[in-house]
């Protein structure tokens, strides 16, 4: 058995542990920890110049991939690396509070799945950022950090997920980080550009009486968003659920006017529930997938 085909089965398996046991029952949480150090080292390093975010990123990355090192286990960087049930769950308790007609409890648990303004959401918009939380996270929290753990080993989903994670913290765009998390935002594209495509394709591969239109709004609509990945995602999922997505989006006082993504109806609370099983669908397949190639070559 090759190094790839042993790689691609311990991390199929360190999702499934993931879906059965959730989040490592540790505080702080390993990615936490990774977390506040790369905050030690902003405050050391940051100067408001992308060359000195290009430091940051390569220290935080030389982490994730030291940490790898040191865990060894593909198995067990991957389960680290991967959120798929801490995601669902969060998307379940947004939308427990939307059944129950509790639009400000779920605005209070709406930032554990986006970064964008709630207080003035209506339970409409509230629904539309859960699908979206899902389809970007689907990539992110999944097949991404379990595809570079099937390629690059322990090293490969950990260093990952520090570049996300890193992404996540200084990547955004602000006055404080448009020069010093350039890079860090610049290596999350590359590293998220396949995985995206690829969580495309399993939701056509899972709902294939869709997957015409999965394609063309991809095609057509994704573009169009600021992302390269995220749209992607996004567009897939939106054709999928014959939803239509995007919108203007608060994100403290910036406001950013997104492109239409499908060309179905708009989200309601109800829709939570078929992206959850979408989203699910995405991970069972495509893990069985790395699985099937871990077996067989």
């Amino acid at each position: 058995m090759s190094t790839f085909s042993r790689n691609s089965f311990a991390a199929a398996c360190g999702v499934w542990v993931d879906l059965a046991l959730g989040e490592p029952k540790v505080q702080p949480h390993p990615v936490s920890t990774f977390g506040m150090l790369m905050k030690r080292i902003e405050r050391v390093l940051y100067r408001d110049q992308r060359g000195v975010g290009v430091a940051h990123t390569a220290a935080g990355v030389s982490v994730g991939v030291g940490a790898g090192l040191l865990v060894r286990s593909t198995l067990v960087a991957t389960y680290l690396s991967v959120a798929h049930r801490a995601l669902i769950e969060a998307a379940e308790d947004v939308a427990d509070a939307l059944q129950r007609n509790d639009v400000v409890q779920a605005r209070e648990l709406l930032p554990s799945l986006v970064g964008r303004d709630p207080s003035q959401l209506d339970s409409r918009e509230i629904a539309r950022a859960v699908v979206e939380s899902l389809a970007e996270n689907t990539v992110d929290a999944v097949i991404a950090p379990s595809m570079w753990g099937a390629v690059g080993g322990a090293c490969g989903a950990l260093g990952y997920r520090a570049i996300n994670t890193m992404d996540a913290t200084v990547g955004y765009k602000s006055d404080r980080y448009l020069n010093y998390g350039w890079a860090s935002a610049r290596l999350d594209d590359a590293v998220n550009y396949v995985p995206a495509r690829v969580t495309a394709a399993m939701v056509a591969v899972v709902r294939p009486a869709m997957a015409l239109a999965v394609w063309r709004a991809v095609r057509r609509d994704a573009p169009h968003h600021p992302s390269p990945n995220a749209g992607v995602a996004e567009a897939a999922f939106a054709a999928a659920l014959g939803l239509q997505l995007g919108g203007v989006n608060t994100y403290g006082t910036r406001i950013e006017e997104r492109a239409t993504l499908g060309c179905g109806r708009r989200p309601q609370a109800d829709d939570i529930g078929a992206t959850i099983a979408l989203c699910r669908d995405v991970t069972y397949a495509f893990t069985a997938m790395l699985a099937i190639v871990g077996v067989l070559t």
